[in-house]
């Protein structure tokens, strides 16, 4: 038997809903993708499976969260793609009770995955427009126990105190004095040094750990294609 619609009414229109299913297996896929390329870190699978990446992104990039590559932020900055940000990440080796300095907070998406994975994260920004969105977020994510702050993070202030964790998203000619100067004992900074000259020299993501007894003792990670450091607050973004 059929049945007619009463005199007047019309089909309501289909209502269109999230198509969860593909975002969950687009995330799947990510994270396939991410052990395939050596994370194995299980809290940073984990970080990086909790928190949204989309919600990090100017919103016409938002169609290219699932993919494994770099997305401009503003500001002429980009956001790492994923595998190097876990890398990053299981590079720092954090702690539940860790305090962490984070240089170069960007988007604030590493901020927030550190937050997972540490006890307290004070991020840096140089571009205070960066810095304001990225604080935005962490507060729309309800983030509780991470702080963004419009700054330069290679020269912190002394009030800030010492950090278990440091780690800075750019490329530095050298391990930074001042940074090392702020590792508490066992502590870690994880950078990208810079070899050669000119835009097209090469980079090596390095940990560098500060021993009880050893002093500091060095580690290559893996390559790195980071922007280079900038000194200083921007005066004009």
């Amino acid at each position: 038997m059929t049945w007619a619609l009463p005199p007047g009414m019309v089909d309501a229109p289909a209502v269109e809903t999230p198509d969860v299913s593909s975002a969950a297996e687009a995330k799947a896929s990510l994270l396939l993708r991410l052990r395939a390329r050596g994370i194995r870190d299980i809290g940073v699978l984990r970080a990086m499976e909790a928190v949204p990446r989309a919600n990090f992104v100017l919103e016409r990039h938002a169609g290219l969260v699932p993919r494994d590559i770099a997305l401009p932020i503003g500001c002429g900055q980009t956001m790492s793609e994923p595998s190097f940000v876990g890398l990053v990440l299981e590079a720092l080796r954090c702690r539940e009770d860790a305090r962490v300095l984070e240089v170069g907070s960007g988007s604030g998406y590493a901020t927030a995955l550190l937050a997972r994975l540490s006890g307290e994260v004070i991020g840096t920004e140089r571009f205070q427009t960066l810095a304001m969105q990225a604080e935005s977020r962490l507060l729309s994510l309800d983030v509780a126990n991470a702080a963004i702050l419009w700054a330069d993070g290679l020269a912190p202030d002394q009030d800030l105190g010492l950090f278990d964790r440091i780690v800075v998203h750019a490329a530095l000619d050298a391990a930074p004095t001042g940074l090392l100067q702020r590792l508490a004992p066992a502590g870690i900074l994880v950078y990208a040094e810079k070899s050669g000259s000119g835009g097209g020299s090469a980079q090596t993501l390095m940990r560098v750990t500060r021993a009880i007894e050893a002093g500091l003792i060095e580690e290559v990670i893996g390559p790195s294609r980071l922007q280079s450091a900038l000194s200083g607050r921007s005066a004009l973004l």
